[in-house]
């Protein structure tokens, strides 16, 4: 069975994005700047940035049976995803994420992710053929412990590429989790869930790539919250600040960051090299509002031209 580039495992959800001045007190109230209605969730997200990066990609996701789910598998056929592994859920209404997102690019999200709308292991068990028939499998771990198992179990025992991004949603199931993955994102909350510190500075974020390193992955990425990502494999280490772009919304830095991190693997380049790449990608989402990326490969150029080389 010939397979895509990637199998995104993950939430696939309408975003609605909301721009305001300030959030209003109780009681108050406030004009919408700017509104946008998206296909968005973290998995659907990261399947966008590869897609837009020249990747063959699918998703494998719960959207409901209702007009909003049909009008997202709609939008992401259109950006050139497979979709044929998202599950309609019967009498399930679709996920919905409001992103409110201030002058000051401080975000507050607002989210209606009904249980039906996580995938369950049987979910991940049954598109097991396009799990082994992928070059690389991209696990978003706020789907629940067992499903994001099962997924990581089936693409190892295939040979392919298994990245996970995040924290378990239980803990219970960390060691196992990371004994089966190559590649490790989780960002500076996500890091504290899993080793009990946050990093707080680049030695710490190197100090927390180094302890997840003896767990399994061979290449970590940890997020130092405002300051940059931490970069820890068997033979080097690098950590790269934030370039001084303008933030309009963060919030689908870390997907974009996750996709350029997989297809620079899935290309073979050198780690250093897959480094940048994730990082450039990140900087070229902040400048938008919602989470889902934009990746041009001029907004790429843009981004690694502001990247120290050294």
């Amino acid at each position: 069975m010939t397979g895509l580039d990637v199998m995104v495992v993950g939430q696939v959800a309408r975003d609605l994005v909301l721009l305001v001045d300030e959030v209003p007190e109780a009681g108050g109230s406030v004009p919408v700047r700017r509104r946008r209605e998206l296909l968005g969730g973290k998995g659907a997200n990261q399947a966008v940035g590869l897609a837009q990066l020249g990747a063959s990609v699918g998703l494998l996701g719960v959207v409901g049976d209702d007009e909003v789910g049909e009008r997202l598998l709609a939008q992401a056929r259109a950006d050139g995803i497979d979709v044929e592994r998202v599950l309609r859920r019967p009498g399930t209404p679709t996920g919905l994420i409001v992103d409110v997102v201030d002058a000051d690019a401080r975000w507050r999200y607002l989210e209606d992710l009904p249980e039906a709308t996580l995938l369950d292991p049987d979910d991940v068990a049954g598109a097991a053929g396009a799990l082994r028939a992928a070059r690389a499998v991209l696990v978003q771990l706020q789907q629940p412990a067992r499903a994001a198992l099962v997924a990581a179990r089936t693409a190892r025992e295939a040979g392919r590429l298994v990245v996970l991004d995040g924290a378990p949603t239980d803990l219970a199931d960390a060691d196992e989790l990371l004994a089966l993955a190559d590649v490790l994102r989780a960002d500076a909350q996500e890091a504290e869930l899993i080793t009990g510190d946050a990093p707080r500075d680049a030695e710490g974020g190197l100090a927390a790539g180094r302890k997840l390193l003896r767990r399994g992955p061979s290449l970590l990425a940890i997020e130092v919250a405002g300051e940059g990502n931490a970069f820890v494999w068997p033979d080097g280490e690098l950590f790269l600040p934030l370039s001084e772009t303008p933030t309009v919304d963060d919030t689908g830095a870390g997907d974009a960051f996750v996709a350029a991190l997989t297809l620079g693997l899935l290309r073979g380049e050198p780690r250093d090299r897959v480094a940048r790449y994730a990082v450039a990608a990140a900087g070229a989402t902040v400048g938008h509002p919602g989470g889902r990326p934009a990746l041009t490969d001029e907004a790429i150029r843009e981004q690694l031209a502001r990247i120290p080389s050294g």
